[in-house]
């Protein structure tokens, strides 16, 4: 079976079976052998391993996977790539296609079946437009993952790693730092994939932690606290927490207990670490 990494062979596959690219899926193939290397390398995938590839496409990375990894478990939405796919993938016994929306598929269920219920370890090139529906989906729920290893838009990715004080600082960033390490493993340009994306791309792995960095006393509090302080994001944290229909809290109150943090009164969220919101929440708690 032609290597997909090979941009020629990818070309060839397209043109037999007429593929249409899929706007709505967010198709983008990668066709750079050098960063599907990179991602099998940052993911740490070995012969003991089982990976969750979420849309797997024509098949391009779930070939350096089976390669690499003792079972590929591949979520495809889009019908029309399961021949393909069933085409590209008809040299490895260790891998299973399953039609379906990641987000509507059980996940436990594919780890208990193909891994034992063992931690599976994720990879995708994932659609822009979904990616952190995805990403959250499979940080807050119970799902056994150890690692996530995505390609996503660059500026999502630096959303997702990025400390107090950035522009790139906000609710996403403090929600995927809560259940998980984030590293970037590469930046990604444009001509790496067919059809060209208008942006840049990112490689980034997402370690899940066994034990949160934080403790909040009511975690549903912590996150309505940082979803109010960035949805107005000019104006004070005190003032974003006393606007929120989400929160019970009058201005009065949000600024005593961000006075009783040792903060100004005209502190904004993006100065927070997510130790001081949870501090914060744990104030508010008690109001």
């Amino acid at each position: 079976m032609a290597n997909l990494g090979n941009p020629k062979a990818t070309i060839e596959l397209i043109q037999k079976h007429g593929i249409t690219f899929q706007k709505k899926f967010g198709q983008n193939f990668l066709i750079d052998a050098h960063v599907l290397n990179k991602i099998i390398e940052a993911a740490e995938i070995g012969k003991d391993d089982c990976v969750l590839e979420i849309g797997p496409g024509i098949g391009t990375m779930t070939q350096y996977l089976a390669e690499a990894a003792g079972h590929v478990a591949a979520v495809e939405i889009d019908k029309k790539l399961i021949p393909v796919l069933a085409e590209t993938l008809a040299g490895y016994k260790n891998v299973t296609v399953i039609q379906g929306d990641i987000l509507k598929t059980d996940i436990k269920a594919i780890a208990d079946r193909y891994n034992g219920g063992r931690p599976m370890k994720v990879t995708a090139n994932l659609p822009y437009y979904i990616t952190t529906p995805i990403v959250m989906g499979l940080l807050e729920n119970d799902i056994p993952v150890d690692t996530i290893t995505v390609m996503v838009q660059k500026e999502v990715a630096d959303r997702m790693r990025v400390g107090p004080g950035s522009k790139d600082y906000g609710a996403l960033s403090l929600a995927v730092q809560y259940y998980a390490k984030a590293e970037l493993v590469a930046n990604v340009p444009p001509n790496c994939f067919i059809p060209r994306p208008n942006v840049g791309s990112a490689v980034i792995r997402l370690t899940k932690y066994k034990e949160k960095p934080v403790r909040a006393r009511d975690e549903e509090l912590l996150f309505r606290l940082i979803r109010a302080s960035f949805n107005q994001r000019r104006k004070t944290l005190a003032n974003g927490i006393g606007n929120s229909p989400e929160l019970p809290f009058t201005r009065e109150q949000a600024a005593q207990a961000i006075g009783r943090l040792g903060l100004p009164a005209a502190v904004r969220g993006e100065a927070l670490t997510l130790s001081q919101f949870a501090g914060l929440s744990d104030i508010l708690e008690r109001v």
